[in-house]
């Protein structure tokens, strides 16, 4: 049984930093792409960012450029996203996603590209 699991969320004062990890249990690890999203109430869930299998490649959207960082550490079968110069507007429930090909591109933006996600982790910021 495959679970991903996010810890990490909570209210953090705008400005401010967070680390949110997902640790991914029962699939190969290694071989699978991850990527971040999140969604508020009314919302469609919006991608954040992507990493390949290795670790070698990453894509970012632009509303969190030079500000997110997504990294793993396949030896921990865990994927994080370091959060800096937190806003309002990144205030979201967070969602860690596992992608079977292992590779990133464009379409690591869609939802559908993914075979498995997360329960959620809530990233409140205060201004």
């Amino acid at each position: 049984q495959v679970q991903l699991v996010e810890s990490g969320g909570g209210l953090v004062q705008a400005g401010g930093s967070l680390r949110l990890s997902c640790a991914a249990s029962g699939l190969a690890f290694s071989g699978y792409a991850m990527g971040w999203f999140r969604q508020v109430p009314g919302k469609e869930r919006e991608f954040v960012a992507a990493i390949n299998w290795n670790g070698g490649r990453t894509f970012y959207a632009d509303s969190v450029k030079g500000r997110f960082t997504i990294s793993r550490d396949n030896a921990k079968n865990t994927v994080y996203l370091q959060m800096n110069s937190l806003n309002p507007e990144d205030t979201a429930v967070y969602y860690c996603a596992a992608d079977g090909r292992g590779t990133i591109g464009t379409y690591s933006q869609q939802r559908s590209s993914y075979d498995y996600w997360g329960q959620g982790t809530q990233v409140t910021v205060s201004s």
